[in-house]
């Protein structure tokens, strides 16, 4: 019975070892209302914020940098990101082929 026992433990052990991964912590402070909304909005795509961490993490391992590019807006586009906050100079239009013939102009 002892060996039954003390095997089985053993077995455990090895099957516990073998799922279990090392873990590091990861210790930031954020934003009540970014925090809120970024899990809101993970939570609709079924992930945790432990999981979308772990995510962004691999990928910056896999691309050897940010999954995204950061970069400094020129003037230009950031006076129009600052106009469209603002909501001025905003068109609209009733149909996609309306809004592309002004891109041709």
């Amino acid at each position: 019975m002892i060996k039954q026992h003390t095997c089985l433990i053993f077995v455990l052990h090895l099957c516990y070892t073998a799922f279990t991964m090392k873990t590091a912590t990861i210790h930031t402070r954020i934003e009540p209302e970014i925090k809120h909304q970024a899990e809101q909005i993970l939570s609709q795509i079924g992930l945790t914020p432990t999981e979308a961490i772990r995510i962004f993490y691999r990928q910056i391992c896999l691309g050897n940098g940010l999954p995204f590019p950061l970069e400094i807006p020129n003037n230009c586009t950031a006076e129009t990101l600052a106009k469209s906050r603002r909501r001025e100079e905003i068109e609209t239009f009733a149909s996609l082929d309306e809004m592309f013939e002004t891109w041709q102009r």
